[in-house]
């Protein structure tokens, strides 16, 4: 069990070559901190699928606006030829905190919070090893943004899961991961521990920057 979080200036590209490189669209070598791509051939790309999973940042976007937090649930299911596809759809929606009456819900029907929930509950009920997160926080208010990363550390700690995390918030770093990657130009310059964060412990000048910028933008609120 990890918990791990790659930090950039824009996440954009760094989320695009990480994430899309885990899911098995490429497969990823680093070489000197450098990623990469080889065939994808090679990929068992079913058991891939299902081994690693995915919160997207934008959980409205990936949520089909006709489908039913049922439909939702049960899809991944039912692509991997699982049993008892209502049993584990209304365990998924307990795991996140939700009743299972949200069921028959449509995602226009949910909170920015709840939406993510049933995301996350999407994620995890395929029992994956890693989950991939992209800005998990993103348009949520700071209350909900606490509610949803002790959710994810609880789920961690039950179901001892790893999780590459992508986030611009250092104090989300601090509070979630055990290391985190600092990223430039599709490299990985500098690993750390989140210990590092308080001290700006970095040794590459980026990575220093990077850490020096968001913890004065920190002092400045």
């Amino acid at each position: 069990m990890e918990k791990i979080k790659s930090n950039a200036r824009s996440a954009l590209g760094q989320a695009t070559t990480i994430f899309v490189t885990l899911l098995g669209l490429l497969i990823m070598t680093f070489v000197i901190g450098r990623i990469m791509p080889v065939d994808p051939v090679a990929a068992m790309v079913g058991e891939r699928c299902r081994t690693v999973q995915m919160v997207f940042q934008d959980p409205y976007g990936s949520l089909h606006p006709r489908h039913s937090v049922a439909t939702v649930l049960s899809e991944p299911l039912r692509i991997h030829g699982l049993d008892r596809p209502q049993e584990r759809t209304q365990q998924a929606l307990i795991d996140v905190g939700l009743a299972v009456e949200f069921l028959e819900r449509f995602p226009h029907q949910l909170s920015g919070g709840q939406r993510r929930r049933v995301a996350i509950a999407r994620a995890l009920i395929l029992e994956p090893e890693v989950l991939l997160l992209d800005e998990p926080t993103s348009a949520l208010d700071v209350s909900v943004q606490a509610e949803i990363l002790n959710l994810l550390a609880r789920l961690r700690m039950e179901k001892g899961f790893t999780y590459l995390m992508v986030s611009h918030d250092l104090s989300v770093v601090d509070h979630m991961c055990d290391r985190f990657a600092v990223m430039k130009a599709g490299r990985i310059v500098e690993v750390l521990p989140r210990t590092a964060i308080p001290s700006n412990g970095a040794t590459h000048p980026y990575a220093r920057e990077l850490i020096g910028a968001s913890l004065e933008y920190e002092r400045a609120l």
